[in-house]
């Protein structure tokens, strides 16, 4: 797909890897509707944009605001010929057995529920276009299970059946999907999520993370080549390795390796 003269909507481009995608977007030459809960970030993307992209305030799980959305993004920029889904929070890292139920809600709220918003949202608009996209942003965590992250992989991973299910059904269409398995990838999730990550291994995981710019590069490409499935990160690869491999020997390499943070 030609990213030049489009025009994408990026949820979760406050900050992070959806401010990355929005600035690498604009870049190449497209548009962007810049979308956050963050009025704050998303003004910071604004700057760092020079003024070239419109910014939308708003929470994707208020379903009523998502689907005025579309409009406002065609008042703006006269068409939409993409979807980026990238805004999503992490749970605390605890255990299930220990983790509220108001947690679990909200993190299923905004990882599923706010997907499934903007894209019943801006889909019908889409297949209107002789070619568009649409990229849901999944996680590692969908691949194999992270102890102390069980609630947040279970909603990435319905995020990875749903863009999967809507790959099948969009065959035929102008329509692009892309699913995206991030690994760790140096971001504030965990500030933004209202999440503090304690206990070992915090120095070893920020060594080892992806720059929000490099998985930004990946996701353009990914649109450009309209790609299906990306991985960003040795570590995502090496999930996705593992559990293809070995799936019950990984899952348990795992546990064993996050037992001192959750």
């Amino acid at each position: 797909m030609e990213l030049k003269d489009k025009v994408f909507a990026v949820t979760g481009a406050g900050a992070g890897i959806g401010r990355a995608t929005a600035l690498e977007l604009i870049a190449r030459g497209s548009k962007v509707a810049a979308v956050d809960l963050s009025e704050e970030g998303l003004r910071g993307t604004e700057r760092l944009a020079g003024g070239t992209l419109s910014v939308h305030p708003l929470d994707i799980t208020d379903r009523d605001a998502v689907l005025a959305l579309p409009d406002q993004v065609i008042a703006a920029h006269g068409q939409i010929d993409g979807l980026v889904n990238i805004a999503g929070i992490i749970q605390p890292f605890v255990h299930l057995k220990d983790l509220e139920f108001e947690r679990i809600e909200r993190v299923m709220d905004v990882n599923f529920w706010g997907t499934v918003n903007t894209v019943k949202a801006f889909l019908p608009g889409l297949l209107t276009r002789p070619e568009a996209s649409l990229v849901n942003v999944s996680s590692m965590g969908a691949i194999l299970p992270v102890p102390g992250q069980t609630a947040y992989g279970a909603s990435k991973a319905a995020v990875r059946l749903l863009t999967e299910g809507l790959y099948a059904e969009l065959q035929g269409t102008g329509v692009h999907v892309t699913e995206v398995f991030p690994g760790a990838v140096g971001t504030e999730i965990t500030k933004n999520s209202g999440v503090e990550l304690a206990g070992a291994g915090r120095g070893e995981a920020a060594a080892k993370t992806t720059s929000p710019a490099e998985a930004a590069r990946v996701i353009a490409d990914a649109i450009a080549q309209n790609r299906f499935r990306v991985h960003i990160g040795k570590d995502a690869k090496l999930f996705d390795r593992l559990s293809r491999l070995i799936p019950q020997r990984a899952i348990r390499m795992i546990a064993e390796r996050m037992k001192d943070i959750a």
